[in-house]
C-alpha cells in the first residue's frame, strides 16, 4: 500500500476511534456555563491538551509496551476488542449523562480531553499503530495531526451543528461513523489472530 494512502486510512481511522461527531453533545453539554465567547478557546485548548497526550502514547508506546512484557499481537487483538465494544456503543443508543456538569465552572483536561477525545480507544489504537511500524512514526503522527484537525474543526463548531442539524442528525452521524469502526475493529482482531496462528505455527 502506498505511503499516503497508508496516511490517509489511518487518519480516517483515528477519526472515527475519536468520535467527533458523537462527542458533539458531550461538548454541548459540557459548555453550557461558559460564556459564549470562551467556548471555542475552551474546545481548542481541551483538543490541544488531547493531541500531545496521544503524541505522547503514540512515540512511548514502545518503552511502554517493553516495560508490560506485552506482544504486538496481543495488543493487536486487545485494541480489536475495544474497538468493537466502542463501536458497538456508538451503532446504539447510549444513556446520558455520561459525566458530572459542576455548575458554573468550566472544564479542564476532563472530561473533554480525556476521556471525551483521548479516550482508551484513541490511546490503544495510537501505541497500536507505533508498535506495528514504528520506522513510519511521522507518518502516523501526521495522520493523528489531520484526525485531530477534524476533530477540532467539528468540537469548535458543535454548539452550531446540534443547532443546525439537530440531536437526531448528530446521533445518525455517529451511528454511521460506529458501524464502519466495526469493521475495522474486526478486521484488526482477525490480523492479531492471523499473527498468533502464524506464531503458533511456526513454533
Amino acid at each position: 500500500m502506498m505511503p499516503g494512502i497508508e496516511v490517509f486510512s489511518a487518519a480516517v481511522l483515528l477519526t472515527l476511534v475519536i468520535d467527533p461527531f458523537g462527542n458533539v453533545p458531550l461538548v454541548v453539554s459540557a459548555l453550557k456555563n461558559v460564556a459564549p465567547e470562551r467556548r471555542a478557546g475552551v474546545v481548542l485548548r481541551e483538543c490541544l491538551a488531547a493531541y500531545v497526550i496521544l503524541l505522547v502514547f503514540m512515540v512511548g508506546g514502545q518503552t511502554f509496551l517493553r516495560w508490560l512484557h506485552l506482544s504486538e499481537t496481543s495488543l493487536e487483538i486487545a485494541g480489536g476488542v475495544i474497538l468493537f465494544m466502542i463501536a458497538l456503543r456508538m451503532v446504539f443508543p447510549r444513556p446520558e449523562g455520561i459525566f458530572g456538569d459542576p455548575p458554573g465552572s468550566e472544564p479542564f483536561l476532563v472530561p473533554l480531553a480525556v476521556p471525551s477525545i483521548a479516550g482508551p480507544s484513541a490511546l490503544a489504537t495510537v501505541m497500536l499503530m507505533a508498535s506495528r511500524d514504528p520506522a513510519r512514526i511521522g507518518q502516523w503522527a501526521l495522520a493523528l495531526s489531520a484526525a485531530m484537525a477534524v476533530t477540532t474543526v467539528v468540537l469548535v463548531a458543535a454548539h452550531r451543528l446540534q443547532d443546525l442539524l439537530g440531536e437526531r442528525v448528530v446521533l445518525a452521524f455517529e451511528r454511521l461513523m460506529g458501524l464502519v469502526l466495526t469493521a475495522l475493529a474486526v478486521e484488526m482482531l482477525l490480523g492479531g489472530v492471523r499473527a498468533f496462528v502464524g506464531q503458533v505455527g511456526r513454533s
